[in-house]
């Protein structure tokens, strides 16, 4: 009787310790919006991708805004913003933040955990280069949009062992098909535009089967025929030798080519990631 008692209170106890931490997780705010770029509903929509990938990848994505630095650098605002809030998945703290300052136009990436390995420095060249021409424009709810959906895709490829690198970036294989078919479409019509107008002005011309209209009867008479090779012209180039690049300093804490740079945080936590002006 004690030991089914026991029993029953070790699942009560479990079923307890689950709620908590579950309650925990829906209270983590994947986005802080203090500066105020968004309306209600943009937030609310945008919280609920953050939550729905960061919750299925098991990483963290993140977006916050503030009206001021407070004095600190943008890498460190992120990093101990991360640190102090408590993201992260795991014991290395999984995840991916953004932030965003209004005060002199900062953003930074700080990138924890698995996201160092996602998130590698080129890839976070080409994710900011995606988004900063938005969040210059001032339409941050699609510039979030685009970062939270990229990031998924990032962390996806990742988690195939060959994260997105300064070897392959993330590509739009549907946009570029599109621009392709556009532009032979728009070149075909041109084409046909140019040949109709060129087969107006030479109603008059008719095909010739022999040159014998061109050439007044009696004018030319060819006795012999010969071919002379005259000389010939070889210039010589010395091949180019390939020079081996070498990559020894750019292997970063991914271990494949680019990789990830990464410091430390006030709290001394290793982080990734990156920083500039929109």
């Amino acid at each position: 009787m004690k030991k089914k008692i026991g029993t029953i209170f070790f699942a009560l106890l479990l079923s307890v310790l689950m709620t908590v931490q579950a309650q925990a997780l829906s209270d983590l705010q994947r986005f802080v919006d203090e500066a105020g770029l968004l309306t209600g509903s943009e937030g609310s929509d945008l919280l609920d991708q953050l939550n729905e990938i960061s919750e299925r990848q098991q990483v963290d994505v993140v977006v916050v805004t503030v009206d001021s630095l407070e004095g600190a650098s943008a890498t460190e605002y992120a990093d101990d913003f991360y640190d102090l809030n408590g993201y992260g998945f795991g014991d290395e703290g999984d995840g991916i933040l953004l932030l965003i300052s209004m005060e002199e136009r900062d953003w930074a990436i700080s990138t924890s955990g698995f996201g160092i390995t996602a998130f590698t420095d080129a890839g976070l060249e080409y994710l900011s280069d995606m988004i900063i021409g938005d969040l210059g424009d001032g339409d941050y709810a699609w510039a979030f949009t685009t970062f939270a959906e990229m990031c998924d895709d990032y962390i996806t490829q990742a988690k195939t062992g060959e994260p997105y690198d300064a070897d392959h970036l993330s590509k739009d294989p549907f946009a570029l098909v599109f621009f392709l078919v556009v532009a032979l479409a728009v070149g075909f019509v041109i084409a046909l535009i140019a040949t109709g107008i060129m087969r107006m002005k030479l109603k008059s011309v008719y095909s010739q089967t022999e040159a014998d209209s061109y050439v007044k009867k009696g004018s030319l008479k060819l006795t012999t025929k010969t071919d002379l090779y005259l000389y010939k012209d070889v210039k010589r180039r010395e091949r180019p030798k390939e020079e081996k690049e070498d990559h020894s300093d750019n292997m970063r804490s991914s271990g494949s080519s680019g990789g990830s740079t990464t410091h430390k945080s006030s709290s001394g936590k290793k982080h990734g990631g990156a920083s500039g002006k929109f």
